[in-house]
């Protein structure tokens, strides 16, 4: 009798079995601003097929299976030997392997490398974020590891490789192979120059002993780590093998895995090392130096993968509401959701535009485009990553009660989704490196005044924003404490530039006046009524 009175009706069909990249118009607008002609269309077709297995059925159950079942710590085998081994499930493995073959290691060997590559992180974020975690390191130990060429001629072949090889073995019997990082410590965080671990040097010229612990080590199942240590000469750089090359494990003592808020299918851990061995990385005292430059990458990623976590929340909303009748229609036709929905895709168009515009200033290398990056990174950074939460929360709350249901999916993105802010750098570490460029290098804020200058004219609220930018410059009294509001407007101004120049009329009509014109409330779902609202929500409408 029960089933009688159970009939299932008002319910939105799940959004499955799309090409993610390409029902994301942002997206698919910016490869094709920053790649070239003759190279277009090959990496539009690798990216709508990464695209289709993200939105597929199949993919989106190996994400779930992952986060059900984290990584499991094994120090010990049978008899008591030392192991230090991470199991994970085999979606995990599935999914970090689709990572690799798809070219998410591979931007430093292959043409528009960076914004194709940026894409599919974007892309791949909202089939799983947290595989993508030694994705992003992997990529990232390139540029650091290019301080040493012979280390670089070594290893970097197997970094960019679209093989995806796991298991313990030594590098030079691999395929392909991952890497980790390790910096702060318990006594230091983010001030990685307190860190107390030592580097006493061997026999062999640039090798090391290591002692000490790290606090946070990402991805503690690859084949090498990068760490900082105190060696003779001051805080530097090291190569760490998982495994050495005739086939003993290095000391690598994987004390407990962290029990994350979010990103449970990843492993993040504690490790020890006692007389661990290692291969320094550049000179002596210049460890800082040396891994920013994997830092930077990093930070990019931050904001790609809040972007994309941004996107695929703005697409289960808009798609919810398109579908869902309430009051007599579509919740997406009710002027107040569609308020909502347009303030939602207008953050989520925002971060897509920034992002991709600065993964195409790594593909150029050019004096100009590095000056930019020095000081857009951080602001991207610290922007991107800080709006990720108050949307996916708020993308949530358009699903209702169903939203607030794990089988949505939803709160696996919101409790993702303050991550990205975290890691790497936090919100204040990131103003203070704005800070930091401004005052040293003179260069990166001209290049950024430039980049926004492109735009001048177009719009007189954009232009008034960056006066007012200007004046708050001016009063360097206190900056230090104004540093947030500072890097808030620099990235307001810096999106607002790349949406006048490059998105419809009606997103950067939208964007100067809420975010740089003041006709904004204090919570999403408050912009100007009498604009364009229905054409924002159109165009971040996944089309299934």
């Amino acid at each position: 009798m029960a089933a009688s009175t159970h009939s299932v009706t008002n319910q939105v069909p799940p959004l499955v079995g799309y090409d993610l990249f390409a029902a994301d118009r942002a997206l698919s607008e910016a490869v094709g601003r920053h790649v070239a002609p003759g190279l277009l269309d090959e990496v539009r077709a690798e990216l709508s097929a990464l695209g289709r297995a993200a939105g597929s059925a199949q993919v989106q159950e190996w994400g779930a299976q992952a986060n059900e079942n984290p990584p499991r710590l094994r120090t010990h085998d049978r008899y008591g030997r030392r192991i230090d081994e991470v199991d994970f499930h085999p979606a995990w493995h599935r999914l970090l392997g689709k990572g690799v073959s798809a070219g998410l290691t591979a931007a430093w060997a292959r043409p528009a490398g960076q914004v194709r590559r940026a894409a599919a992180f974007l892309v791949w974020t909202q089939a799983e974020a947290g595989n993508c975690c030694p994705l992003s390191m992997t990529h990232a130990a390139v540029p650091a590891l290019r301080a040493d060429p012979a280390l670089a001629a070594e290893w970097e072949p197997r970094l960019t490789s679209m093989v995806y090889d796991r298991g313990l073995r030594p590098a030079a019997q691999k395929a392909g192979a991952l890497f980790g990082m390790a910096m702060t410590e318990k006594q230091g965080g983010s001030d990685v120059r307190a860190g107390t671990t030592r580097a006493r040097p061997l026999a062999e010229d640039g090798t090391y002993e290591l002692r000490g612990h790290k606090w946070f080590c990402s991805a503690p199942m690859s084949d090498g780590f990068l760490v900082l240590a105190q060696a003779p000469g001051g805080l530097t750089c090291f190569l760490v093998p998982r495994v050495l090359a005739d086939g003993t494990r290095n000391v690598f003592l994987v004390q407990r895995l962290k029990d994350k808020l979010g990103n449970r299918s990843n492993a993040s851990a504690e490790v020890e090392f006692d007389g661990t061995w290692a291969r320094r990385v550049g000179e002596e005292g210049r460890g800082v130096s040396v891994i920013i430059e994997m830092v930077a990458a990093t930070r990019l990623d931050c904001a790609l993968g809040s972007a994309g976590l941004m996107r695929q929340a703005v697409a289960q909303a808009v798609h919810h509401c398109a579908y869902r009748e309430a009051f007599g229609g579509p919740l997406a036709g009710r002027p107040l959701m569609r308020n909502v929905l347009a303030d939602l895709a207008l953050e989520s168009e925002a971060a897509t535009v920034l992002a991709l515009r600065l993964a195409a200033a790594r593909d150029d290398d050019g004096e100009q485009e590095r000056a930019l990056l020095r000081i857009a990174v951080p602001v991207a950074k610290y922007w991107v990553t800080k709006r990720c939460a108050p949307v996916v929360v708020e993308a949530a709350e358009c699903l209702g009660g169903n939203g607030y249901v794990e089988e949505s999916g939803l709160p696996r993105l919101v409790r993702e989704s303050p991550l990205n802010s975290v890691w790497e750098g936090a919100g204040n570490v990131q103003a203070l490196d704005v800070l930091r460029a401004l005052r040293r290098e003179p260069r990166a804020f001209d290049a950024f005044l430039r980049e926004v200058g492109l735009a001048r004219g177009a719009d007189h609220r954009l232009d008034a924003a960056v006066k007012d930018l200007l004046t708050e410059l001016a009063d360097l009294d206190g900056i230090e404490a104004r540093a947030r509001r500072v890097v808030e407007r620099m990235a307001l101004v810096l999106q607002g530039a790349l949406l006048v120049r490059y998105a419809p009329p009606e997103v950067a009509d939208v964007f100067c006046a809420s975010r740089l014109g003041g006709d904004h409330g204090t919570a999403l779902g408050t912009l100007p009524h009498t604009l364009d609202l229905a054409a924002l929500v159109e165009r971040a409408r996944p089309v299934v």
